[in-house]
């Protein structure tokens, strides 16, 4: 009798820790599904790279590869961070250009990419070697080529697009801007607030920064509603939400930011896509899918590339064609 009474106990226990785990997973679950979130007044965000230029193979490339001697055959002759390529990409549906910026030798901020001058431009030596109306003066199409320089057909269609982000304001003001600070170093830190402060709000809140992590910080401090993208916050702040976020809660790290995702990796996260993307909006966090190509961060490029994004995605798309995307996605 004993005997038959500790069996039923025991099976009892069992069922009793069956159910319980049972019910945990489905607590998880429900938290977590995205079958009730939805977005259907959305649509995604784009965020055309460089607003339009030209492109190239990510195999092999370094950060101190010259890409304008690399690039694929011209299909249009826009330049990348120019004022007719920015123009062109809001034309095509762009949401967000990214631009990138350097500091100048009298402390401008010049919208440009490259270490190097004589790697796009007619020039020579670092942007910080030369003051902005010198920078005006150069070819930033000089040195492309897509035949090892047999032919250069961007060659003398460049010349006086270099300019600076001021320029770009004045000329966009209700336009959104995600900057990407190149320099390193204190100086060009307070230049970025400088430049902040001549601002509106109302242009403030369509503006994102990443890059320079010391510049960062400084704008995180005097600009705190800025979202920025700092590469070690993210990576710890997606660390802690793969352990924590099946409860919902988002860590303070991935809180107010541009958060940049390969799409290879995203669907690890909690409540991806729909309520991981509720919970971002929440917490004043813009997500942006890019592809990881051998170690970089490439662009959905081609409508190929858009069978990769989850249906009915509506977060924001890294691309570098916004020509081809933004119509595709669009519609």
């Amino acid at each position: 009798m004993e005997r038959t009474r500790s069996s039923l106990y025991k099976r009892l226990f069992r069922s009793k820790v069956v159910w319980s785990i049972s019910m945990f997973f489905v607590v998880i679950w429900l938290n977590n599904t995205s079958l009730f979130v939805d977005r259907s007044d959305r649509q995604p965000i784009l965020v055309a790279h460089r607003a339009l230029g030209q492109t190239f193979d990510l195999e092999g490339v370094q950060w101190n590869t010259n890409t304008a001697a690399i690039i694929h055959e011209p299909e249009h002759y826009y330049i990348g961070n120019t004022l007719p390529s920015i123009r062109t990409a809001f034309k095509y549906g762009a949401d967000i250009v990214e631009l990138d910026i350097k500091l100048t030798s009298d402390s401008k901020l010049a919208v440009f990419h490259d270490d190097l001058l004589e790697n796009q431009t007619d020039g020579t030596g670092h942007v910080s070697d030369h003051t902005m109306e010198e920078l005006r003066k150069l070819d930033v199409g000089y040195g492309f080529t897509a035949d090892e320089g047999q032919s250069f057909p961007l060659r003398g269609k460049g010349t006086g697009l270099m300019v600076s982000i001021e320029e770009v304001f004045q000329t966009f003001p209700d336009h959104s801007f995600l900057i990407h600070i190149k320099d390193g170093g204190n100086e060009v830190g307070p230049i970025v607030i400088e430049f902040l402060n001549t601002l509106e709000s109302s242009t403030i809140e369509r503006v994102s920064f990443y890059g320079n992590d010391r510049a960062l910080d400084l704008i995180e401090t005097q600009y705190p509603e800025i979202k920025t993208l700092s590469r070690q916050r993210m990576i710890n702040g997606l660390l802690r939400y793969i352990l924590i976020g099946w409860t919902g809660f988002v860590p303070n790290e991935i809180r107010n930011m541009q958060l940049h995702l390969p799409v290879e990796y995203a669907i690890f996260l909690w409540g991806w896509p729909d309520r991981f993307l509720q919970r971002m909006d929440e917490a004043n966090t813009r997500v942006v899918l890019v592809q990881y190509v051998n170690g970089w961060s490439d662009g959905f490029d081609t409508e190929y590339d858009l069978s990769k994004l989850p249906s009915g995605y509506t977060g924001g798309v890294w691309t570098n064609r916004i020509d081809v995307i933004g119509p595709l996605l669009k519609e």
